[in-house]
């Protein structure tokens, strides 16, 4: 069996980032790799000292050598820092694949999106533009995007890399300072890749990071009276608290924070492309994705063969340590495990009947916290796999008989995250995404191949605000409006 432990040239610091240092801390928190149950490293436990210390130091960057670098320059450090994450991606991805769990080509395609982002904003930063107001004619009245100035970022355990970039790449390349708590659970890459910024110059104190738990570093930095602006990406119930501390001290925010996505299925469906999707839509990093989609809604005049076919592919899926680039990794945690197989127990309980399930590959490790992937059927209406986000490798199918229903059943939730809709009929797919309540909706696809260039955001318990894209880059922006009376 392959060693969870990397070798120790590859570990990154075990410290949190302030002011372009590393700052040891006097408590550390034990790193485990999933796939294993075992210990990988060690990481530094902040607390509200250290989240203090960070947040000046993003203050004093903002006044210093950060404020005379121009848009143009910024996007120039951008573009090398992401050739530099790229030629590291080897040691990133190890480091991604042994921390989250998740299978190392999977791994890899988050090292290169990470990349992608600070590219695709390098390329943005010089081209966020203001506008002028026609108004009276002694007048002159434009509009400025500027900064909010210290930029507060929570950021989650199950795209550590990806959401790194998502975030980090557009607050700096609209000038803006940063600190970013990452998860406890899973963050070795995150350390990584601020080391790298540290090498590639970006000017001390323009990117801090303190490592440490949600209640501590994580509440500390959310309540911190000198923090602009405020981006989570997480849980709805942290979420809501953590909007509620933000809004005590009148600082925008934006949520990312989960979803129950639908894909909707129509007998005009060119299941050959379809079905690969709806599996991959619902397997990715075990399912441990907000934008998973976790139910499949099928009309009734192919719903017997789409689940003789999902009944062979989901008996084919494989579950192995992330090494083996199998098709499933392990749940990040006991307890997520835990929580996640006792939610399975009470459905089958109920009624809900498991139609396939994959399995474990020989010889994989038994301490690790893997569920093989499920599909689930004759599932009641309103039963929580219906309603409730399960973050794992477990699809709810429900039938439809036509358009109507098809569209009721995909908006019977409180998130709005995503959609898949499959169908080759153009008007019901203009309506569809149209109709259904969602940040996102896919046709004849799902997720496209995720491109970083596509607003992302979600309505409802799926948060508010969006990330990604021009408008994520509009979103670490306050608009100033100038108005010159010349006579």
């Amino acid at each position: 069996m392959p060693s969870p432990i990397l070798p120790l040239d590859t570990l990154p610091p075990v410290a949190a980032l302030i002011g372009g240092r590393w700052v040891e801390t006097p408590q550390k928190l034990a790193v485990e790799a999933p796939a294993y149950g075992a210990a990988l490293s060690h990481i530094a436990r902040c607390q509200s000292a250290e989240v203090d210390a960070a947040v000046c130091a993003a203050h004093q960057a903002l006044v210093g050598e950060w404020f005379d670098w121009t848009a143009r320059r910024r996007g120039e450090w951008l573009a090398a820092f992401a050739v530099a994450v790229e030629a590291d991606q080897g040691r990133l991805a190890a480091l991604e694949c042994a921390d989250t769990g998740k299978p190392m080509n999977q791994a890899r395609s988050d090292i290169a999106a990470c990349a992608r982002y600070f590219r695709f904003y390098a390329g943005g930063a010089d081209k966020l533009h203001g506008e002028t107001i026609p108004f009276e004619h002694d007048f002159t009245v434009m509009t400025l995007r500027e900064p909010y100035g210290v930029c507060a970022q929570i950021i989650p355990w199950n795209y550590p890399a990806q959401i790194f970039g998502r975030c980090v790449a557009a607050a700096l390349a609209t000038g803006n300072t940063v600190v970013l708590k990452p998860a406890e659970q899973a963050c070795l890459s995150v350390l990584r890749l601020a080391e790298l910024a540290v090498e590639q110059g970006l000017p001390p104190g323009v990117l801090n990071v303190v490592p440490g738990l949600g209640s501590e570093a994580g509440a500390a930095l959310a309540a911190h009276p000198d923090i602009d602006h405020l981006s989570f990406t997480g849980s709805p119930e942290t979420g809501t608290r953590v909007a509620q501390v933000a809004a005590e001290q009148h600082v925008p925010t934006t949520m990312e924070l989960g979803g129950k996505s639908p894909q909707l299925l129509f007998d005009d469906a060119d299941l050959d492309v379809a079905l690969p999707a709806v599996v991959r839509g619902i397997i990715q990093n075990a399912g441990q994705t907000c934008s998973a989609g976790s139910r499949l809604l099928v009309q009734e005049e192919i719903a017997e063969r789409v689940l003789r076919e999902l009944t062979t592919r989901f008996e084919a899926l494989c579950c192995d340590v992330g090494e083996a680039d199998a098709d499933c990794g392990p749940l990040i945690s006991a307890a997520q495990k835990s929580r996640l197989e006792e939610r399975l127990a009470e459905a089958q309980d109920s009624g809900v009947r498991v139609l396939a399930r994959g399995y474990m590959a020989e010889g994989a490790s038994t301490r690790g916290h893997f569920v093989v992937p499920q599909l689930l059927t004759e599932i009641p209406d309103g039963h929580p796999v219906l309603r409730e986000e399960l973050f794992g490798p477990v699809l709810a199918v429900q039938r439809f008989s036509d358009e109507a229903e098809a569209l009721c059943l995909a908006n019977d939730t409180d998130f709005g995250l995503c959609a898949g809709v499959w169908t080759q009929n153009g008007g019901r797919q203009l309506r569809l995404a149209r109709g259904i309540c969602s940040g996102q909706v896919f046709i004849n696809n799902y997720g496209a191949a995720g491109g970083v260039e596509l607003p992302f955001g979600g309505v409802g318990r799926s948060g508010h605000g969006r990330e990604k894209g021009f408008e994520g880059l509009r979103s670490y922006t306050r608009l100033k409006t100038v108005a010159l009376h010349h006579g």
